[in-house]
């Protein structure tokens, strides 16, 4: 009752409860005392029983004379005590020898009866290791750990006598418990959530197991602590491992949060950034978004994986693009497929705009006009992006392609063990709304997964322990929380143990009932050889000067297939061409190009220099 008047703010009731218990403590004090100084009265009477005793045997001999006429008998009744004493002395004497001997094997006897009864440790023989020692957590413990942080605006509020207000009493929530509290005046959550570790200590967790957050207000502090080892219990077996369907519409399941709620990732109009130290577990999470959008009968997905590994090869069947390799031709290709995306990307945006709507929807994904759920995974995005020959043009393509893609129903996921400002754009981190941090190793990559700001706030997977922390991440943009921690469903594809195969084998079956052929997979890849500017400006140009901010557009008609030509604009195209030493006249702030000098200049060039030639970053863009 206490604890509730506390927790209400009820001043006056908790006093009153408080004496009660002053009072209760009292009387339990008296009792204690009384047994304390009982042996001492004991002894002290000791004296008088032994009288009374004695007394009491004499009194027996003299009626026992009177009745008998013999005066012997008054010794009768203290001879009787003496013989009993005698007897009882002999047969523990006899006794003694044997018990003394059978003692350990009846005490071994009984032991081992009673083990074979117990199915967990006997109370008063187990130890407890100084994990298994936890704390109650209750109002007056969050308020002594408030208090220990130190804070002066919380250290004068308690001395003043005050309670702390709890708009929501501490209960349990899931794994853990859970309780919003009002802070004293001046004091912020983001505050408290800066110093979640020391706020951690005082409540005898880990720092990952305490969530402190912003409530309703700056001054409200959200508070959710986790069980002591919560974490050691994992995600638990995928939930479509042995039946169902997804609906990318609707989100695929990847794990369950710290409270052991299943949760969902939301895909449309998203794309994810996944990121961590080697080995814990950023693949596994891959693994399970795109098993999700396998699931969806109308999804198309596209892996690419830069590097010789099986993580995402049994995918293969499900996929309309799959490349897996770190030779050139293989990075080759995935700029290629890139360079694809990028006019899908461009494609779609025309096919909104033909069917009037701003994005796609479950409806218009649903009827067979090209806007269906397009889900990419670039793995080890780093080895692509920092490829000599290639890594520029890809990287340019992601950037397009997650700041383009989401509305127009394109995923795009990018998994990296550098999610460093050198290897992955920031305005590829920036334009990923889901964010998936395993551990790392600074801040910098905490924040480059999940948000400028997010180490500060408290939002840390720096504090996720390599090994021990394994297939735990903080992630971003799943639910309205800042961060959320997920333990993250698991997928093997071992040879002894493939989960994955059934789930592709269920997504194949589900698209020959429907009638359907794998997404994607009717449509042939796009050409990867090079374009000669030369050849194709004698082909769209007549005889007469034109304006050269038209060039692009006919370039772009004869070629629309051809990546470098639909970002292609003036400016760049009249660069280009002063490399093959073509004039540009300016006639009236206009520029305009004379299709004899094109001509001249492709007449005299040698066959030897038909080459694609560079963009000025430097990237093959081939003409």
């Amino acid at each position: 009752m206490l604890r509730a008047a506390e927790a209400a703010g009820d001043l006056e009731a908790a006093l009153e409860w408080e004496a009660r218990a002053a009072a209760f403590r009292k009387d339990r004090h008296a009792r204690r005392m009384d047994l304390l100084e009982l042996p001492i009265r004991a002894l002290a009477a000791l004296p008088r029983v032994a009288a009374g005793v004695v007394a009491l045997l004499v009194g027996l001999g003299a009626l026992l004379a009177l009745a008998a006429d013999d005066p012997h008998q008054i010794a009768a009744p203290t001879l009787a005590v003496a013989n009993a004493v005698q007897l009882l002395v002999v047969a523990v004497g006899v006794a003694w020898g044997p018990l003394l001997l059978a003692a350990p094997w009846v005490a071994v006897a009984l032991l081992w009866r009673l083990g074979r009864s117990q199915a967990a440790s006997i109370g008063w023989i187990a130890t407890a290791d100084d994990t298994d020692v936890d704390l109650v957590i209750d109002e007056t413990t969050i308020a002594r750990a408030l208090e220990a942080l130190r804070i002066q605006q919380i250290t004068a509020y308690f001395k003043q006598g005050l309670l702390l207000q709890y708009l929501v009493p501490v209960r349990r929530d899931g794994r853990g418990t859970h309780t919003v509290v009002r802070l004293p005046a001046g004091v912020t959550a983001e505050r408290i959530a800066r110093r979640r570790a020391d706020l951690a200590a005082g409540l005898h967790r880990l720092a990952k197991e305490v969530w402190p957050t912003t409530g309703s207000e700056a001054g409200i502090l959200d508070l959710w602590i986790a069980d002591k080892g919560v974490l050691a219990e994992g995600a638990g077996p995928y939930p479509l491992l042995e039946e169902g369907l997804a609906d990318l519409f609707r989100g695929v399941p990847i794990g369950r949060t710290l409270r052991g709620d299943p949760i969902p990732a939301p895909m449309m109009e998203r794309n994810s950034i996944v990121g961590g130290m080697p080995g814990q577990g950023k693949s596994a999470l891959a693994r399970a978004l795109m098993a999700g959008a396998a699931l969806d009968p109308t999804a198309e997905l596209r892996i690419w994986v830069p590097d010789a590994n099986y993580d995402f090869q049994v995918f293969q069947r499900r996929c309309s693009r799959y490349v897996m390799g770190a030779d050139r031709a293989d990075i080759e290709q995935i700029r290629d497929d890139l360079r694809e995306l990028h006019e899908e990307v461009q494609r779609r945006g025309d096919l909104l705009v033909q069917y009037r709507t701003p994005e796609v929807t479950r409806t218009i994904a649903s009827r067979g006009v090209g806007l269906h759920p397009l889900v990419c995974l670039l793995e080890e995005a780093h080895v692509a992006i920092n490829h000599p020959e290639f890594g520029a043009e890809i990287a340019w393509l992601l950037v397009e392609i997650t700041r383009l893609g989401r509305k127009r129903g394109i995923h795009l996921i990018v998994s990296t063990q550098a999610p460093t400002k050198n290897s992955i754009p920031r305005d590829v981190t920036r334009n990923c709304t889901n964010g998936f941090a395993f551990a790392v190793g600074d801040h910098h990559a905490n924040d480059a997964l999940l948000g400028q700001g997010a180490y500060a706030g408290g939002h840390r997977a720096t504090e996720l322990i390599p090994g021990v922390d394994r297939g735990t991440c903080v992630a971003k943009g799943i639910t309205g929380e800042r961060s959320d921690i997920i333990q993250a469903y698991f997928l093997d594809v071992s040879e002894h143990n493939d989960q994955v195969t059934p789930l592709i084998n269920r997504a194949l079956t589900e698209l020959d009932r429907r009638g359907l052929a794998v997404p994607g997979s009717d449509l042939p890849r796009t050409s990867s050889g090079p374009r000669d500017l030369l050849d194709d400006l004698d082909q769209v140009l007549g005889s007469e000067r034109v304006r050269l901010a038209d060039v692009p557009v006919l370039l772009r008609e004869l070629a629309p297939e051809w990546g470098p030509y639909r970002t292609l604009i003036g400016s760049q195209l009249r660069k280009r061409l002063e490399a093959y030493g073509i004039r540009v006249t300016n006639t009236g702030n206009v520029l305009r190009l004379d299709p004899a000098e094109v001509r001249r200049a492709r007449a005299q060039r040698p066959t030897t220099d038909r080459t694609p030639d560079r963009t000025p970053s430097g990237t093959a863009q081939g003409e």
